[in-house]
């Protein structure tokens, strides 16, 4: 297939309803044959999955996206939110729904949560997809130099006071401000369309969003991709939008080094394109993901 960066078109996704833990929980499935699972980032619902789900179903196979506890159309109760919630999350749903290995597919925080995934619960899991991963869900202290660590935890302490965290987020989810933050991650400026940032607002506006951010902002980052890959024991494949500032291809070194000490891991750079490749060079992503599944 000739890879291009074409803007494939979006589509209306039918959305469902499953209970967990008494929490409402919105996901999506299209298609047959083997499971995959879409694991969306922090911000992101299934609604970023738009463009990939069609392709992969298309292509042959039974395509489930969830929206994590906190995020999109699930419920956004006020709890301590940190991965392992949604590690078991994507168990029990895969309990209910799927029970035969699927392949978990996540961008940024969700390829790390797929990869926790692969690692605590091999049993469900088939193979990974990772791209753009997060090395955490928040930065680890030693990842800052002394000034800005200063700077995050006095932020940390104003995102969750209940004088100044509201005001915060009301600042940070104003839809000119969420064009600004992907104008930054995304190489290609028209990709940001006022669909994309309307998928990440309107979630913005359920009661509990505030707290949900500012719980997540503050949590404690989970492990690191160099802990869980010594325990993978399923086939990755790493996708790095090569232009990314938040999570730079850099990054990827760890993957490189694993597969030279003999893990399974397939990694393909994407120039030209930011933190979330999927949305922004769609075509390609689904080429690269699809020729790769034919193989494992």
């Amino acid at each position: 297939m000739t890879l291009t960066t074409q803007q494939l078109p979006s589509v209306d996704l039918e959305k469902f309803i499953w209970t967990w833990q008494g929490h409402k929980i919105q996901y999506t499935v299209m298609g047959t044959g083997k499971p995959l699972v879409l694991v969306h980032g922090f911000g992101a619902s299934i609604g970023h999955w738009r463009k990939n789900i069609p392709v992969l179903a298309e292509a042959g196979y039974k395509v489930y996206a969830v929206d994590l506890l906190g995020f999109g159309g699930s419920d956004k109760p006020p709890l301590n939110y940190c991965v392992e919630i949604w590690v078991e999350l994507l168990k029990d749903f895969w309990t209910a729904h799927i029970q035969e290995p699927a392949v978990f597919i996540g961008n940024s925080i969700g390829a790390l949560i797929s990869l926790i995934v692969l690692t605590k619960h091999p049993e469900i899991s088939a193979a990974g997809v990772l791209i753009n991963s997060a090395g955490g869900l928040s930065h680890r202290p030693h990842e800052l130099n002394p000034p800005l660590r200063i700077v995050m935890a006095t932020f940390n302490r104003v995102v969750r006071s209940p004088l100044t965290g509201k005001f915060v987020f009301n600042r940070i989810r104003q839809k000119s401000q969420i064009r600004r933050t992907l104008y930054q991650v995304y190489r290609n400026r028209a990709a940001v369309t006022d669909e994309l940032v309307d998928l990440l607002y309107t979630p913005s506006c359920d009661p509990g969003a505030q707290q949900v951010f500012a719980s997540i902002l503050t949590a404690p980052p989970g492990p690191c991709p160099e802990e869980l890959l010594p325990k993978v024991e399923r086939p990755l494949l790493v996708i790095w939008g090569a232009d990314d500032p938040w999570t730079p291809i850099t990054g990827a070194k760890i993957y490189e080094e694993a597969c030279a000490n003999g893990k399974d891991i397939k990694i393909i750079p994407i120039p030209n394109a930011g933190h979330c490749p999927h949305d922004e060079v769609p075509d390609i992503v689904n080429t690269q993901m699809i020729n790769w599944l034919t193989q494992v």
